[in-house]
């Protein structure tokens, strides 16, 4: 299929638009595709989360103490810096997540309220799983109340744990 603008070329850029539900086709070679003002191939995203993550860092998720002293904080495996990481946002390897594990924990948490990944559960099997997870949530909350030393709140979680517990150990219901 030759180019539909210089008719020379073999069009290589194919465009679909749909336009209040008017379906029109483009095909292109790349010279008269890049000619196109209307085709703009070097889009940039507001949106990254290269910019969430290092304007998260950068405007106030870390004190100015924290800042001084992550600042330090490197990979052994890849030499990433923790200022680095924060300011683009991308970490370098594996080994990052363990280099800087309790400054992540905050930012993940600060970002989805939770620094772990649940993932699904299928609905059949997923009872104990639930039940589980909503245990460890649980203890998480009451180790959060007990630092807190909302002790009256706290002992309402210790109860709920210990039924939970007794739940689960006691081979009854689960969930």
């Amino acid at each position: 299929m030759l180019c539909q603008e210089c008719q020379q070329n073999p069009a290589n850029v194919h465009i679909t638009k749909i336009t209040n539900g008017q379906k029109t086709e483009m095909h292109l070679c790349e010279v008269c595709a890049q000619k196109k003002e209307e085709l703009d191939f070097s889009f940039e995203p507001q949106f990254s989360l290269q910019n969430l993550f290092g304007s998260l860092l950068h405007d106030g998720l870390l004190g100015t103490r924290e800042k001084i002293s992550t600042s330090k904080l490197q990979c052994p495996n890849c030499g990433l810096t923790f200022a680095q990481f924060s300011q683009i946002g991308r970490l370098g390897c594996s080994e990052c997540f363990t280099a800087f594990g309790d400054k992540l924990h905050l930012l993940l948490r600060r970002i989805h309220g939770s620094s772990s990944h649940t993932g699904k559960i299928p609905g059949r099997t997923g009872g104990e799983v639930k039940f589980k997870r909503e245990l460890a949530s649980l203890k998480e909350q009451l180790q959060e109340e007990v630092e807190r030393e909302n002790f009256e709140r706290a002992a309402v979680l210790r109860d709920q744990i210990r039924e939970m517990e007794r739940k689960l150990g006691g081979g009854g219901p689960v969930g």
